[in-house]
């Protein structure tokens, strides 16, 4: 396994946590209480957005392990995988502009999304 492979396997790993990470927003975050305070559409969208990014971060996840090498080796799985790297780095100036909390937590959350947008990106280098 080469280390574009390595990478883009890594990369799959972290869309399955982060699908297992959004599955747990309705507890993590109290949603049937906290999201009752919302209209009723604004319930259904939070969580229909939230349930279609478990779905994308699955989608890729299985991607990623089952075709780590096909991925940086292919004209589409390369524009997957710039896709994607754009997905990480817009939702980490998003974390700037929309989640301006100064908690380590929220830190941690900045990284990781950082670590997405290179492990989906540096593969494209390397191929």
């Amino acid at each position: 396994m080469d280390t574009a492979e390595l990478l883009v396997r890594l990369g799959g790993v972290h869309s399955l946590g982060f699908a297992a990470f959004h599955l747990a927003f309705w507890k993590l975050f109290d949603w049937k209480r906290d999201l009752a305070r919302n209209s009723r559409a604004n319930r259904a969208i939070m969580q229909i957005l939230n349930l279609r990014l478990v779905y994308v971060f699955l989608g890729m996840g299985v991607l990623a392990l089952a075709f780590g090498r096909e991925l940086p080796a292919t004209p589409l799985g390369r524009a997957l995988l710039g896709f994607m790297a754009l997905f990480w780095v817009g939702r980490l100036l998003e974390q700037f502009v929309f989640l301006r909390i100064h908690d380590w937590r929220v830190h941690l959350l900045s990284a990781l999304f950082a670590l997405g947008a290179a492990l989906h990106a540096v593969p494209l280098s390397l191929a």
